[in-house]
């Protein structure tokens, strides 16, 4: 069994101590050998950083750190050593644009040292142009230059107020022109590989203009496997982590694989239908030997959630959303796409291409889980303090079909939201907070489920049975209950071998709160 790589992020120490690597070369091959310039846009903890180092280590020429790997043993690279420059966001300062040019001018005074090459320049721009050509001139190879996480001295300021927009707007104005030098004549001539990831794709006028030869592979179908577990390399390289998983929990290998399919597979990047689960969530199963939450303990974007908020997102449609190809190059600083936000950061994916029509949804339930939960404690402030244990009982309760204490603890819930929070709501707003509910206590929630005759507001999906939910605002229960009827609505799930229950449900913007529900079971 080999050692897990947890927090390891330097392919030499990964390599050169033993851990579990899966082999990604094959695709690496292809990207150096076919073109010069890219650009990598993937969520957060889905392995960029080792990709970037995996990359400065084969350009410099360690083939031994290669051994058994695919390009090392069936392709013809050459092995020749290049200077390479890694400049990584991650560790650069960016409170300022004056902090951002100071740490920028440090580092590539740091690596100016470490080849022994001594560049002037005023700028920064004349320093990295002056340091690519002297390391050409010095070692008579052409330069590699690997840029990670080059947004993040942008969203680390996004939507927390009019301030912290003008630093990611300067912010952007200095790398705009930094970047840039990597299309100079005289610079290009003497590059062999560019290189740059994010978690965005900021669109080209706004940040790439003077680098607008980037080829942007962030949704590219030969690339789509490149980053994230497939199925197979799951079943390949994890399979002694997955025997000691099943072992623990008296489950089947099989079983095992389901349900880490069920919580972590599901990411989609492009048009090719094929799905990698995110590794970082895998890793951590198999090291803590349990399935938790693990990708979404590493925070979520502050700025997600306020965007979100400021936008009035109605939240239930982000289960099967309908959009553009447009979208996914759609960022801008101060005109943020929620639609567009969500997909880029890793909280929906794409799950279905019909011509010119993505249908977005969450990858998988650890997703969809924690981050409605903690989009309701951002909805509803107080729930988070009051009622978080009341909330994740909500799935179970349906599961058991105790649909007594179901609703004595949705009232519970809503009555502990304030006045100013829950006042001068709508029938969207209720549907919003009771769908966040159902789905952060775990619960299999879809809302605005299309049928031929209409849309259900909610089906919850149980192991036993379904429940078919339909929304009234001061109305009646009897009234949600016929619309279930007269629409149609059952008839889809009477094959399904599950107990079938149909909810009305009536809320009250001067109650603030569910006052009336009727249940009937569908025979």
């Amino acid at each position: 069994m080999q050692k897990l790589p947890i927090g390891i992020q330097a392919f030499e120490v990964l390599r050169s101590r033993g851990y579990l690597y899966v082999d990604k070369t094959p695709a690496i091959h292809q990207l150096v050998t076919e073109g010069m310039y890219y650009f990598l846009a993937r969520p957060r903890r889905f392995g960029k950083s080792l990709l970037v180092s995996t990359l400065k280590c084969l350009f410099q020429g360690h083939r031994d750190l290669f051994t058994g790997l695919l390009i090392a043993e069936q392709s013809d690279w050459q092995w020749q050593s290049h200077p390479v420059i890694v400049l990584d966001f991650n560790g650069i300062a960016h409170d300022s644009p004056q902090i951002l040019r100071s740490d920028l001018t440090t580092l590539l005074a740091t690596i100016a040292e470490k080849y022994q090459v001594s560049p002037e320049g005023s700028s920064i721009i004349s320093q990295f142009r002056n340091l690519i050509l002297a390391l050409q001139q010095k070692t008579g190879q052409p330069v590699v230059v690997l840029i990670d996480e080059y947004d993040k001295p942008l969203i680390t300021h996004l939507e927390k107020g009019p301030d912290e927009l003008a630093i990611a707007a300067a912010n952007r104005d200095i790398l705009r022109g930094f970047f840039g030098v990597l299309k100079e004549a005289a610079v290009s001539a003497v590059l062999r590989f560019v290189f740059l990831t994010g978690i965005t794709q900021f669109s080209k006028i706004s940040i790439f203009s003077a680098l607008n030869n980037l080829n942007n592979i962030s949704m590219h179908e030969d690339y789509a496997e490149m980053l994230g577990y497939t199925s197979t390399e799951l079943t390949t390289y994890f399979a002694a982590h997955i025997q000691r998983l099943a072992a623990k929990f008296h489950l089947s290998p099989p079983e095992v694989e389901a349900m880490l399919a069920q919580r972590y597979d599901g990411y989609r990047f492009s048009e090719k239908n094929v799905h990698v689960y995110n590794p970082f969530s895998i890793l951590q199963a198999c090291n803590h030997q349990n399935f938790k939450d693990y990708w979404f303990e590493t925070g979520t974007p502050t700025f997600l959630i306020n965007l979100l908020q400021q936008a009035h997102y109605h939240l239930p449609q982000a289960e099967e959303l309908l959009v553009s190809r447009s979208i996914f190059t759609t960022f801008e600083l101060a005109n943020l796409h929620p639609a567009a936000a969500l997909f880029q950061t890793g909280y929906l994916t794409i799950k279905n291409v019909e011509g010119r029509l993505y249908t977005l949804g969450y990858p998988n339930q650890e997703v969809k889980t924690a981050f409605t939960e903690s989009l309701l404690y951002a909805w509803a402030e107080s729930v988070e303090r009051t009622m978080s244990s009341h909330v994740l009982r909500l799935s179970r309760y349906l599961a058991q079909a105790d649909l007594t204490a179901f609703f004595e603890t949705v009232i519970a819930i809503f009555g502990s939201i304030p006045y100013d929070i829950g006042a001068k709501k709508d029938e969207a707003y209720f549907h919003t907070i009771f769908y966040l509910m159902i789905s952060a206590s775990g619960g299999a929630a879809q809302s605005s489920v299309l049928t031929s005759r209409g849309r259900i507001d909610l089906v919850v999906t149980c192991p036993d049975r379904v429940y078919i939910i339909e929304f009234k605002c001061n109305q009646s229960a009897e009234v949600a209950l016929r619309q279930i009827h007269a629409q149609g609505y059952p008839e889809q799930y009477r094959r399904q071998g599950k107990e079938l229950l149909l909810l009305g449900l009536n809320f009250s913007t001067e109650e603030r709160n569910l006052t009336a529900w009727k249940v009937e079971r569908v025979p």
